[in-house]
């Protein structure tokens, strides 16, 4: 029996109700939230104007706003996939019903006496996964105990899918507004997130098998065979050569993605992978460029462009553990991400505390504190991260807005200088409303609504971290430019932009005073050896 290959860009794109997968509609409370007040708005918004929507999604202004982004009308089938979702996340749109009634009616009765009378008058179906709490200036509010939402009606596994085909280009609508709807070479699998199936699918790219084995994994109808057949090839890929040298290799794949490697361990943070086998206007790494075991992934927070399950599901087979910061908050603006990922077939998660130490073989990972770009929102999954190595040290600060520098000076009085910083300089950033606005129970004022952003460090604040830490290197996230990143950021920058400006006085300055300094862009590899040295591949 021949053994065949899975084509390099073909996409196992995770779905759930046929829109993108992503961390909030995993967590039950927050995927009723955005059922509501995202997707149904969205699609009663299309059903009714369907050339506003045809228009907005050529006006570059109007990117990543709420606008289905499709090639011709697609009304009828707009029409069908709402009655759908009217039908299947009934349970769902239920709770967010009742979590809308829960607040409102804390703000009426909760006055800064006990709570305790106020159980009776909590809607029927949250009775028994919440906790009516005030915080110490008698604000009301209420905590979710999440874990038992996953046991629930309301937690929809049956909701999810994924759909394979095969890509030829970066091209995407943006993922949070536009549905996966029936298209041409696009096959949709009935499958959870965490089947077996994706992990045997996703093998496939090294170790070939039978299509026939294959598809009786995945259950795939015969009507679908021929489709099926067309998403594997004979050609062997390229083989991943392990890094087995004595010093410590840094690969950017894009974004805020960095593979950190040794010849005894191997870290990739916040990963998000490009595909290859297409023509491509920038040079990348892809998962070609990793290794067979992935010894610990870091996620730093929260947001849909720092954990993607598009990439993360097809290396979950390699994954042996994930570090997630750690939240027990049971906020709903704040889901559990050590549950998220659970229930989406990572039984290897480890949390992490702020300034908590991990400490493995030549290597200890430690969490540090993450402020800003979450909109002033108490959010507590969300976390940096300082690697120490046996001569080199990383700080991995992501999206983190210094807002008070004297935070990072008591971090540098334990950790000491650091070697290499990696940082987003997204200053500018999407209002409160783009992201968490569906978990809202009542409208924000648009002026405090664009005051309260999704913003990184400008120059200012991201230049306090190169005068506390001392570091010898510091490069800048690509922040969302490369073109793989269009259908989930949205960004489209030019010299003028204020992150772009912003970045590039930091790098100025940081070159002035003979540090080695660098936006990064596509791909790049460093070798570090013996005091860090900048050797770009």
């Amino acid at each position: 029996m021949k053994n065949w290959y899975l084509k390099p860009n073909v996409i196992i794109e995770p779905l759930i109700e046929r829109w993108y997968a992503w961390s909030h509609l995993v967590s039950p409370a927050t995927a009723a939230m955005n059922i509501v007040g995202r997707h149904l708005k969205i699609m009663n918004s299309y059903i009714q104007s369907p050339q506003i929507h045809a228009a907005a999604v050529l006006n570059p202004k109007m990117l990543g706003g709420p606008f289905m982004d499709y090639k011709k009308s697609r009304v009828e089938d707009i029409k069908a996939l709402k009655e759908r979702t009217l039908q299947n996340q009934s349970n769902s749109i239920a709770l967010h019903q009742a979590i809308i009634e829960l607040d409102n009616m804390l703000k009426a009765n909760a006055k800064g006496y006990s709570l305790e009378n106020l159980y009776d008058q909590v809607p029927e179906l949250l009775k028994g996964y919440v906790e009516l709490v005030y915080d110490l200036n008698n604000n009301p509010s209420f905590r979710l105990f999440e874990s038992l939402l996953y046991s629930s009606e309301y937690y929809n596994k049956a909701s999810q899918s994924i759909a394979l085909w095969v890509t030829e280009n970066d091209e995407r609508p943006f993922c949070l507004s536009t549905a996966r709807l029936d298209e041409p070479g696009v096959l949709h699998l009935n499958l959870p997130l965490d089947h077996e199936g994706i992990d045997a699918l996703s093998k496939m790219k090294r170790n070939p098998c039978s299509i026939d084995e294959i598809a009786k994994t995945l259950s795939i109808a015969e009507q679908d065979m021929d489709l099926f057949k067309t998403f594997f090839t004979e050609e062997k890929h390229p083989t991943y050569e392990k890094y087995e040298g004595p010093n410590v290799r840094m690969r950017y794949f894009g974004h805020a993605c960095i593979l950190i490697e040794t010849k005894d361990i191997c870290i990739l943070v916040d990963p998000l992978i490009s595909y290859y086998g297409y023509e491509s206007t920038v040079n990348h790494f892809s998962d070609i460029d990793l290794p067979d075991v992935i010894d610990y992934v870091l996620i730093t927070h929260n947001h849909q462009d720092h954990i993607l399950f598009e990439t993360l599901l097809p290396l979950r087979h390699k994954i042996k553990k994930i570090i997630v910061p750690r939240t027990t908050s049971g906020s709903l603006q704040d889901p559990n991400l050590k549950l998220v990922f659970n229930h989406a077939g990572f039984k290897n998660v480890i949390e992490i505390d702020e300034m908590e130490e991990l400490s493995f073989e030549n290597c200890v990972i430690t969490g540090i504190p993450f402020t800003g770009e979450h909109s002033d929102l108490n959010i507590q999954a969300k976390t940096c991260f300082h690697l120490s190595f046996s001569q080199f040290t990383f700080l991995f600060v992501a999206d983190s807005r210094v807002v008070e520098s004297r935070l990072y000076k008591h971090i540098h009085k334990k950790m000491g200088d650091v070697d290499v910083i990696f940082l987003g300089m997204e200053c500018d950033g999407a209002p409160l409303s783009w992201l968490y606005g569906p978990l809202l129970s009542e409208e924000l004022a648009r002026d405090k609504d664009q005051s309260r952003r999704l913003s990184g460090s400008n120059f200012e604040k991201g230049f306090h971290l190169v005068d506390i830490f001392n570091p010898k290197e510091v490069y800048v996230y690509a922040m969302g430019q490369e073109p793989w990143l269009e259908f989930i950021s949205t960004v489209k920058y030019t010299d003028e932009s204020n992150p772009i400006v912003q970045s590039n006085l930091l790098v100025e300055k940081c070159t002035e005073r003979g540090i080695i300094a660098e936006r990064l862009f596509g791909e790049k590899e460093i070798l570090y050896v013996n005091a860090p040295k900048m050797q770009s591949v």
